[in-house]
């Protein structure tokens, strides 16, 4: 019993690693390997990768964003588990090609010259014929055509057997398209180079070095300058790929390392300066070429080496690949002015840097923090049927990213022509409350004409950033400015400007001699104007606080269904007539002329009423437009230092070489077997030779069908209708 198991202890190790080898370098291992990696490429393209958790939370909801997080699905070409597939991946194919390259190697090398002279009838294509030489002549006579036609050939002299079963002649072996063989072993190579170049150039050096070096990811924010050494790397890192954002006259010399749990900051060996930021625009706004001048400093040296980086065309220095990713603000000065949205707002002016830091602000009982996202210098929208922009859109829906399609719905199906037009500048900002939470907001600077002969300023606003922006339109006044519309609606939610503007109305629109009807239209218009106003509520729990919204709610609560539509219309023109007079008293207050009662006054103040209703809705107490801006542009180099590139790129050379080879490249053996007389031979003829000849290919096609033929007539003097072919 004891020499039983200390047998089994000798043997199991071994039975182990030979089933472990079997496995690891079995061709389904592989193919499985090859499948998860090819669903995790996918996966990597269709879902984003690198960014925020909020953004995932915001898309997919909670559960599926922790489940990403966990998965590590939000950076699968770092991730652990991906990385240990590709390591498998090459030891796989590895064992693979040291298992089969002795064999194929000796394969290539053997002409299988002593195969059974009984074996060449079992093959498909064969042929037979007597030849008019001696077998030895025929043999060279054979062994030189194939030769000079590309085989490699060896000649074997069998002599006659004791036994009286084997016969005396020349046996002719040749191969050729040994190249089919190797191509198997450079396409196996490739993949095993092209896995050790991506696990070279990938985050394995970089994640080794938080791992058994002593650095961690940093998750915190503040300057590049004061984040501490554990998070840097050195600058003889022999492999990264970071991003670096230079402002035009500015340096840089720290590049980003994103990951998945935060950032690593790559020291690199010299600074770059940009001089001068180039930027050229298509018609449709998109940019037609951006490039940057740069000066390298090198830090070590102090050499100062100019260079210009295109996009295709990167710059290279010290092993280090500079390439144009992209372009950012670099900190442009804004100027804003806030223009209040409510009653209790007021107006002031601020300054900032885009990107930098956020400014407090108190309006009213709001608290609010300012921070400043983006300048868009040029936006370039369609305008193409504008018109339909100001035929009765909600305000609230406008999206100009969608274009006028988007608004026409199903009925707009056919190809228009675009009427493309920049449309000024815009400032991008963010209002975060007391409690964390932002809005983002986007707002151009110049009024827009959208079509209908009223300029309007556009207001964006949405809640998350996967969200298009909604947009208010507010009227610009005859001076090209906001004002006439704030003035009407400080004196809207005035209580005296709104019974001046009523007494206004009933003196025009009332007969003295009818005092009864002069004190209805009073009191249905003071309703009516305190209700638009946000000042009264059509019911106790009503949720509306003014505009056109509160008028309809009012008439719900207080009209019956059947009379609804009369009394809606009444209601809105009288509400229509005290509006023009309250807009009237805002312009004699600010010491202007009133306007007339004509269209292009009556089209500002159907688009003034438009924009205070909505204004109800605006989820800020002030809009913030800019005044003013002095651009400043940056540059986003990637930086990349990729020692596996070149083996990459020879993986991939070796993979064309393999495919070809293998799909190209067909392996074939020919032997002829050649004995003195023989049955075929003529009577009398002794010097005659009976030759038979079999070939072999790996893949059978229509052109090995050609070849044989050939050969038969070259080698055997047979034509195809000839007796004894096969």
């Amino acid at each position: 019993m004891s020499v039983s198991t200390h047998g089994l202890r000798v043997h199991r190790g071994p039975q182990v690693l030979r089933a472990a080898v079997e496995l690891l370098s079995s061709m389904r291992f592989a193919i499985a390997l090859l499948t998860i990696i090819c669903i995790a490429s996918i996966i990597g393209t269709v879902l984003k990768q690198h960014e925020p958790i909020n953004n995932y939370i915001n898309q997919f909801g909670p559960f599926w964003a922790e489940l990403f997080r966990a998965a590590r699905l939000d950076s699968i070409y770092s991730a652990w588990w991906f990385l240990l597939i590709l390591l498998f991946l090459v030891v796989s194919t590895t064992l693979c090609i040291v298992r089969n390259t002795p064999r194929i190697v000796v394969d290539l090398k053997t002409f299988k010259e002593n195969i059974r002279v009984q074996s060449l009838k079992a093959f498909g294509q064969r042929a037979e014929n007597t030849l008019g030489e001696a077998p030895e002549a025929a043999a060279n006579r054979i062994g030189q055509l194939l030769v000079s036609g590309g085989w490699k050939v060896k000649l074997q002299r069998r002599e006659a057997g004791a036994d009286g079963k084997s016969a005396e002649g020349w046996m002719v072996a040749a191969r050729a398209g040994g190249a089919h063989k190797l191509g198997y072993i450079a396409a196996h190579g490739a993949i095993v180079l092209v896995c050790l170049g991506g696990l070279l150039d990938g985050d394995l050096v970089v994640r080794a070095q938080t791992w058994f070096n002593g650095k961690s990811v940093f998750t915190g924010g503040g300057m590049i300058a004061d984040v501490p050494p554990q998070h840097r790397l050195s600058a003889s890192n022999p492999t990264f790929r970071g991003n670096i954002l230079v402002p035009e006259g500015g340096q840089g010399s720290v590049a980003i390392l994103n990951q998945s749990d935060g950032v690593l900051l790559q020291e690199l060996p010299f600074s770059i300066e940009l001089k001068k930021f180039i930027v050229d625009y298509y018609s449709t706004g998109m940019p037609k070429l951006f490039a940057s001048e740069v000066v390298l400093h090198d830090r070590e040296t102090g050499e100062q080496v100019p260079a210009r980086i295109e996009v295709n065309h990167p710059a290279s220095y010290k092993g280090v690949e500079i390439y144009q990713s992209s372009f950012d603000d670099g900190g442009s000065r804004v100027k804003l002015k806030a223009v209040p949205m409510t009653a209790a707002a007021k107006s002031f002016e601020v300054e900032g840097v885009i990107g930098g830091p956020s400014t407090e602000i108190t309006n009213g009982k709001d608290k609010l923090t300012l921070e400043y996202a983006a300048l868009r210098v040029i936006n370039v929208e369609n305008f193409a049927d504008a018109n339909a922009m100001g035929s009765g859109a909600d305000v609230r829906k406008v999206d100009l990213r969608h274009g006028i399609e988007s608004r026409l719905g199903a009925a707009n199906k056919t190809n228009k022509p675009k009427v493309l037009r920049n449309i000024g500048p815009s400032i991008g900002y963010k209002l975060r409350d007391a409690a964390g939470q932002a809005r983002e907001y986007q707002n151009y600077m110049v009024p827009v004409d959208t079509g209908d002969g009223q300029p309007v300023f556009l207001l964006g606003m949405r809640e998350k950033p996967d969200e298009p922006f909604r947009y208010l339109r507010v009227p610009a006044d005859e001076q090209g400015s906001m004002d006439g519309f704030v003035r009407m609606r400080a004196a809207l939610a005035d209580p005296a400007t709104r019974e001046r503007a009523v007494e206004r109305y009933i003196a025009k629109a009332t007969d003295p001699k009818r005092p009864e009807m002069a004190e209805q239209l009073r009191v249905s218009a003071t309703r009516a104007l305190a209700l638009f106003a946000g000042t009264e509520r059509a019911k106790a729990d009503a949720t509306t606080v003014g505009g056109w919204q509160a008028i309809a709610e009012f008439m719900e609560v207080n009209v019956p269904e059947a009379e609804r539509e009369r009394a809606g219309g009444v209601l809105v023109r009288i509400l229509n007539d005290v509006l023009f007079e309250v807009f009237n008293l805002s312009r004699e207050g600010a010491g202007l002329a009133a306007l007339a009662n004509d269209e292009k006054s009556q089209a500002y103040l159907t688009q003034a009423v438009l924009a205070i209703s909505d204004a109800h809705f605006y989820p800020a107490p002030v809009a913030m437009m800019m005044t003013d801006f002095t651009q400043v542009q940056a540059s986003v180099f990637q930086v990349a230092r990729a020692p596996g590139k070149n083996i990459v790129y020879l993986g991939c050379l070796l993979l064309i070489v393999g495919i070809f080879a293998m799909l190209y490249v067909r392996e074939r053996r020919l032997w002829v077997w050649l004995t003195p007389g023989g049955t075929a031979a003529s009577e009398g003829d002794a010097a005659g030779t009976a030759a038979t000849m079999a070939f072999s290919v790996n893949r059978k096609t229509i052109d090995s069908d050609r070849e044989f033929e050939h050969l038969k007539r070259k080698l055997l003097a047979l034509n195809k209708e000839d007796h004894g072919t096969t």
